[in-house]
């Protein structure tokens, strides 16, 4: 009986997918392959053009031992055909980007998104000839109303950073078969674990693998699942000659990481949960974000789309100055959660983000765009990931600054 594709459960799958045991040492866990080159025993051709699927080891920048493995780990924990990994999240959303989109061509972008995302779509796309329009994706009827004939690509992120706000993917990826585009999405604020993106539609899922799935906070990289044939595309144009690849450490740091990641994104949800709820009984607190809480304006949507609600949430607490002020008492009292940038690692994260700035450097949105964006963040939120500690310390440590 060949049970080689037996369907398994999602821990176990982040366990033992792409690894096997050293056939030479019999190492259970997998090795770091650290080299820039491999032996070859055939005669082969010295083009990326050249390679097969079957095609061995050559150069480290084509494929590699350890990175492969984690590639294959991450397909099978989207419930993908393929994956390719690069080194930084900002990486794998240039190498959807830059792979699929030419000049004279059109993208939809998602209005409100990582802010590296947002400025490359503002600036270097349109630079290169690329016509980006960015839209509100909560609202449907302005994205049918943005698609073009020469649309290529829409490119949705849900959760969006870093409002919470969500995206109905099943509806975008319809009106992006109806175009003939792609869909992309970026997935990180939920991980693997809280979408199904392929059954929502999506062809290409992207994700900060800095972030959930490495989970530790002490490795850089991305990724994008899909299709076997769209994975190929990426892996010859992104990884051979854009050359963002995945070092091996850090390939082998994050598949480590992933082993976890059905489990620790269990308790991600449990201890936002129990915080949000928290904080909305705070005086202090004047609206919180999270897809779990019943106040949340896309809660159905939540419910419907999401598996896993994550653990990242906002909260506002009045003007820009009172946020000031209570940043400043946080990085002044906290004691165990870190006043730090990134997000999803197993250590609690929290920073102050200022709507005025952000709407001056990497949103730049007006009129109905703005307002929608406000409503969500006001004068600006507290963007919160939380980690893995016990909530009653979280909370106890938040009650001693808010």
């Amino acid at each position: 009986m060949d049970r080689t594709n037996i369907k398994r459960g999602p821990m176990t799958t982040a366990i033992h997918a792409g690894e096997v045991p050293d056939p030479s040492t019999g190492a259970s866990s997998p090795a770091i392959h650290m080299s820039s080159t491999f032996v070859g025993e055939d005669v082969s051709g010295f083009s990326a053009y050249d390679l097969t699927e079957d095609s061995p080891y050559a150069y480290a920048r084509w494929s590699n031992p350890t990175t492969q493995m984690l590639e294959t780990k991450i397909a099978a924990l989207q419930g993908s055909e393929a994956c390719v990994c690069t080194a930084s999240g900002m990486a794998a959303a240039s190498a959807i980007f830059l792979t699929f989109l030419s000049a004279g061509d059109h993208a939809v972008v998602s209005d409100v998104s990582y802010a590296g995302v947002a400025e490359l779509a503002r600036d270097t796309l349109p630079r290169l000839g690329i016509e980006v329009t960015t839209v509100n994706m909560s609202d449907l009827a302005a994205v049918a109303d943005a698609i073009r004939p020469n649309t290529k690509l829409i490119h949705t992120e849900s959760p969006v950073n870093p409002i919470i706000r969500l995206t109905d993917l099943a509806a975008i990826s319809a009106l992006a078969r109806q175009a003939g585009a792609l869909h992309s999405s970026d997935a990180t604020f939920a991980s693997p674990m809280g979408m199904d993106t392929a059954a929502l539609g999506v062809d290409l899922t992207m994700h900060s693998i800095t972030k959930y799935i490495g989970g530790h906070g002490d490795a850089v990289g991305g990724a994008i699942t899909g299709s076997a044939e769209l994975i190929r595309r990426m892996k010859i144009e992104a990884s051979i000659h854009h050359g963002g690849i995945l070092s091996p450490f850090n390939a082998w740091l994050i598949a480590r990481g992933a082993a976890t990641l059905p489990l620790r994104m269990k308790a991600h949800r449990a201890g936002a949960q129990a915080v949000a709820e928290w904080l909305e009984t705070h005086p202090a607190v004047t609206r919180v974000i999270y897809p779990g809480l019943p106040s949340h304006p896309q809660y159905e949507l939540a419910q419907r789309q999401m598996s896993n609600t994550s653990g990242m949430l906002s909260f506002q607490v009045g003007d820009a100055a009172t946020g000031q002020r209570i940043a400043q008492q946080m990085i002044d009292g906290f004691q165990v959660i870190h006043y730090a940038v990134s997000l999803g690692h197993h250590r609690s994260l929290m920073f102050w983000m200022e709507t005025a700035g952000l709407m001056d450097t990497s949103f730049r949105l007006k009129g109905a765009q703005a307002d929608d964006y406000r409503t969500y963040a006001g004068d600006g939120i507290f963007r919160l990931s939380v980690g893995l500690e016990e909530p009653e310390d979280l909370i106890a440590d938040l009650d001693a600054v808010l």
